[in-house]
């Protein structure tokens, strides 16, 4: 999941000295909102699998070597439990756009952290599958809305040198929420009473508290502020995340750069969903387009068949332990994200996304080729799997993990940026429902199921060979540049080309308000010349 212009062309801050760091730790904290998404997402896959959870909502059965305990939870109840969070996550990143445009980016995030409190509450006291579920989809509409709102939130609100690595904290807290499901999940895994489930779950109250708690204290982003004609109250909080004074002429210069570039998208009329994929000189459907593709693309990797079905895969596939082999890959996970962090300012976005496709593309066909050609019983192949499966982890986790969010949030203009980034985040979270909900038909066995396995690496290995090809024609290089230059890179290259464009935009320090009073003086130039 699910989940951002600049002034002067510069950025906020762009001109403060970058040893500031309270801007930087401002917009930093809203990555803790991940911790929502990953910790929610990854503690179902260890939740099915403990006895008591099992007995209060699986099915009934003769006690055997696979169902020691007397129960187990058919494909469709597993696909129904793990998906339906998704389901949910698709409405609430829809939703983002309204509560973006209406509430503010600020209070739209605490506004989310509510409703995933209700969904938190559903789900811990639930007495019947019916109630888990209900609360799952209203815990899926909270995260949506954050994992919209959030990557909103930073990159309206980063500096432009570092913009990149901040937005890819929210993946680095994503990875970080994922590793703390699958340690608290292993410590109350063997609990057998409701503890053992209800502890997980409820655990998410203090992460949405700390979240609302914090969000509460930091200002809102200058550009909703402009956009709205709040221009006081934008200054004041572009002054915050600057440090500078709010009269500083750095300040004022920056505001005018997000007036400048808000006037020329509001000449073009009030903005709507269709307006999204409007073929202009802006590309603003090439755009759009890109960002609801990479969103899908990030879910086709395959990474979150691991992180929802990895303790069930692992188990199938002879590990002895795998609660303590999920924990293992959430670590890879959490650890290699902090790379592709800085990666993605000092190598640019678009290079990290190619190199990233190959990587993970070579690992899933090795698991899968070497899946289907060793034994259960053949350590060395196991041990080889988790090697390789680990190996892929890294190249997500320091690629497409964090970049895809931070393309999504610097790719659109500000007129349409909350409805087009609703859009991408819920491709994601489609996509996600999609995965979450076919996968136990894909890999189980039994009546009605494909029973692929690991076979199912086939399958991902391919769509990782799509995600390097979508990258190579659609995704531009847009390191370095303000939310605004990021406009005129689009408008004066191809997504081949931009490395080129993007190098003459930074060297030539060319800014959207010099751009457009170039081309309004030549208009008035030429008028003149014909009156002569």
């Amino acid at each position: 999941m699910a989940g951002g212009p600049a002034a002067t062309g510069e950025g906020i801050g762009a001109s403060a000295p970058k040893s500031k760091l309270a801007g930087i730790l401002m917009t930093a904290f809203a990555a803790f909102g991940g911790i929502l998404f990953g910790y929610d997402t990854g503690t179902i896959s260890g939740i099915i699998q403990m006895d008591d959870w099992l007995r209060t909502f699986g099915v009934p059965t003769e006690v055997s070597a696979d169902h020691p305990i007397g129960y187990y939870l058919p494909s469709s109840r597993e696909s129904l439990v793990v998906s339906i969070l998704s389901a949910g996550t698709f409405f609430g990143a829809l939703l983002g756009a309204p509560a973006a445009d209406i509430l503010g980016r600020r209070l739209g995030i605490m506004a989310s952290c509510l409703v995933f409190c209700l969904g938190v509450a559903l789900q811990t006291g639930a007495p019947d599958l019916a109630t888990f579920v209900v609360g799952r989809v209203f815990a899926g509409l909270g995260v949506g809305l954050v994992s919209t709102l959030i990557p909103m939130y930073q990159s309206e609100c980063s500096p432009k040198w570092i913009r990149g690595a901040v937005v890819s904290g929210y993946q680095w807290a994503i990875t970080i929420g994922l590793l703390l499901a699958a340690v608290v999940n292993n410590a109350t895994k063997d609990r057998q009473n409701h503890s053992s489930w209800q502890i997980s779950i409820g655990i998410q109250f203090i992460w949405a508290f700390v979240l609302c708690a914090g969000m509460s204290y930091l200002p809102e982003s200058p550009r909703w502020l402009i956009k709205k004609g709040k221009d006081k109250a934008a200054a004041k909080a572009l002054s915050r995340l600057t440090s500078l004074d709010p009269q500083d002429p750095e300040v004022e210069t920056e505001l005018n750069d997000i007036r400048v570039a808000l006037k020329e998208e509001q000449e073009l009329g009030e903005s709507s969903y269709l307006d999204c994929f409007k073929f202009t000189h802006n590309k603003i459907a090439l755009r759009t387009l890109s960002g609801i593709f990479i969103q899908a693309w990030q879910q086709l990797t395959g990474i979150n068949f691991i992180f929802y079905y990895g303790t069930t895969f692992f188990k199938n596939a002879g590990i002895s332990n795998p609660f303590l082999i999920t924990i293992a890959t959430n670590i890879v996970n959490v650890f290699m994200t902090i790379p592709g962090m800085w990666g993605v300012e000092r190598f640019g976005r678009r290079s990290l996304l190619l190199w990233g496709a190959a990587l993970m593309c070579i690992c899933e066909y090795l698991v899968a080729i070497i899946g289907v050609t060793i034994s259960v019983e053949d350590t060395a192949g196991q041990k080889a799997l988790i090697a390789l499966v680990c190996i892929y982890i890294a190249g997500f986790a320091s690629t497409w993990g964090p970049i895809a969010w931070v393309i999504t949030g610097e790719i659109f203009p500000l007129a349409i940026r909350a409805k087009a980034m609703s859009l991408s985040v819920a491709s994601n979270w489609l996509w996600n429902f999609g995965i979450g909900y076919a996968t136990p038909y894909l890999v189980n066995e039994g009546p009605g199921n494909a029973g692929l396995g690991v076979k199912v690496f086939f399958i991902w290995g391919s769509t990782c060979a799509g995600c390097f090809i979508f990258t190579y024609f659609c995704i531009p290089e847009t390191k370095g540049l303000s939310l605004e230059q990021v406009d005129l890179l689009y408008q004066n290259s191809t997504p081949i080309t931009s490395a080129r464009y993007r190098n003459e935009l930074i060297a030539q320090d060319l800014h959207v308000a010099d751009v457009k009073g170039i081309s309004e003086s030549r208009h008035d130039d030429k008028e003149s010349t014909e009156k002569v």
